[in-house]
């Protein structure tokens, strides 16, 4: 029997489970898994809850080491862990609590069309959305940009794009830091980051990015689904993509540069992928610097991506965007750090938060909501697999126990070199035809790497964070039309 298996969690509630401090000497804080029994027994299949005890060694981390339900292994950090560190006791910011896709995340559109009006059109638009938003790895875009113009969208973010014509002022007040975090500084970004990003601006992505068209089929809280204008039957569009090579190349920069930290800062960790800094030193000043810059990036690709996506609609439906209802409802990061105040233990801190599989999820009446979302939270995004659902939740005042973030997805049940030996394509396709879902991909190779069964189901993962209180459902969409990478 592994010492994995041997963990022995305790069990504080249905949906939270602890690592004791004493599981492995030299950690700090306690580790939190947000999990139901049957969940749990997936998560145990990996090292992801070994890798939840190790973010637990960082200098200054705070509360516990979290983990949300659709944990699984990671580079350094588990993806679906939460860390939060305090700046003034020397707390770090580590690359590997990020990840390699730096603001990998989700926006979420709305529209003004119902099923029935245009059942008849979605084949016409998946293939149009194909056709006219490049996908796949290495892909490059029609929006190219000069060397001046890739440092300007490094600072400015979706702000630029909007500048650019792609989208409007409403589309920054939707989106998380409207659409720029403040800090980025392109002198912290190497010439070959810069060079794997330059043609990649409105670009998907390969692996699990997608765009999808899908229809709500279940509301869950009526007065919050008519806050955001959202209804039963009503189509929707969701787009998930990152920083593409820009953010890869900091990232493998950056990780690769801190392991040299460990000794200078005289940091002791049991695995050396969770390499960090001081983020009161230069290296953590350079690293989140060069990070709000791939973050600033991806904000931008996506309001790109948006931006085709309204066109290829306009183009299928012969309307303009705005008359079809096409409007943002927000923009979510889930893998990313960010300088936050918090209460901990009484007294305001300001904490270096890393979410890395994990999304933000204020509550109602939050300093960092926009204007329309003070009285219902912040709206959360959770993608689900091409096979299944995907939700729209809200914030809530109990998230604070986890520094107001919740899960960012389904999470994946199966690597992708395993999912390539046991799935076939073609009865993977009619499978999902025969579920009304028309899939359009790069290649076959990703469309078995995604697969619904690779993935827990989104059902059960959301509806912990929603048990828990940590985050509240809104409504649910089903796929019917997907674009894979």
């Amino acid at each position: 029997m592994s010492e994995l298996t041997q963990l022995k969690l305790e069990k504080i509630d249905e949906y939270r489970f602890r690592i004791p401090r004493s599981y492995k000497p030299g950690m700090r804080v306690p580790g939190i898994i947000y999990t139901d029994e049957k969940l749990l027994k997936d998560i145990r299949q990996d090292k992801a809850l070994e890798q939840v005890a190790n973010v637990a060694f960082l200098p200054g981390i705070v509360g516990a080491s979290l983990a949300m339900p659709d944990i699984h292994w990671g580079y350094g950090f588990c993806i679906g862990g939460v860390a939060a560190t305090d700046i003034a006791e020397g707390g770090v910011i580590s690359p590997g609590g990020v990840g390699y896709d730096i603001n990998c995340g989700v926006r979420l559109l709305k529209t003004g069309l119902q099923y029935e009006q245009i059942k008849d059109k979605i084949e016409d638009l998946v293939y149009a959305l194909f056709s006219d938003v490049p996908s796949g790895v290495g892909s490059k875009g029609d929006i190219r940009v000069s060397a001046k113009e890739e440092r300007e969208i490094l600072v400015k973010g979706a702000k630029w794009a909007v500048e650019k014509g792609f989208g409007i002022r409403e589309d920054l007040e939707c989106t998380e830091e409207y659409g720029a975090i403040e800090g980025a500084d392109p002198k912290a970004v190497s010439d070959r980051a810069y060079e794997r990003g330059k043609a990649q601006s409105g670009t998907l992505g390969s692996g699990n990015h997608f765009l999808e068209i899908q229809v709500i089929d279940q509301l869950y809280d009526s007065r919050l689904s008519d806050s955001f204008g959202l209804e039963l039957g009503q189509i929707t569009v969701m787009i998930h993509s990152g920083s593409r090579g820009l953010g890869y190349q900091i990232c493998d920069e950056y990780v690769r540069s801190m392991v040299r930290c460990l000794e200078k800062y005289k940091i002791n960790l049991p695995d050396r992928q969770l390499a960090c800094a001081p983020v009161k030193s230069p290296e953590g000043e350079s690293y989140l610097a060069a990070m709000k810059c791939a973050a600033n990036y991806a904000w931008a690709n996506r309001q790109c991506l948006m931006h085709l996506t309204r066109k290829a609609f306009e183009r299928v439906l012969s309307q303009p965007w705005e008359k079809l209802g096409m409007y943002l409802v927000y923009d979510v990061a889930h893998n990313i750090a960010k300088i936050e105040k918090h209460n901990v233990g009484g007294q305001e801190k300001k904490l270096c938060v890393h979410r890395k599989g994990a999304t933000r999820a204020v509550p109602a009446g939050h300093a960092a909501l926009p204007h329309m979302y003070k009285e219902t939270g912040q709206p959360v995004i959770i993608p689900g697999d091409m096979g299944r659902n995907s939700y729209l939740l809200v914030g809530t005042e109990k998230s604070s126990e986890t520094f107001f973030s919740t899960c960012h997805g389904a999470g994946r049940l199966k690597s992708r070199t395993a999912a390539t030996r046991s799935i076939d394509a073609n009865a993977l396709l009619k499978d999902l035809k025969s579920k009304g879902i028309i899939v359009k991909a790069s290649g076959r190779d990703t469309l078995v790497e995604e697969a619904p069964q690779v993935y827990k189901d989104v059902n059960e993962v959301v509806d912990v964070v929603h048990n828990a209180g940590i985050s509240k459902r809104v409504c649910r969409m089903r796929p019917l039309g997907v674009i894979k990478g």
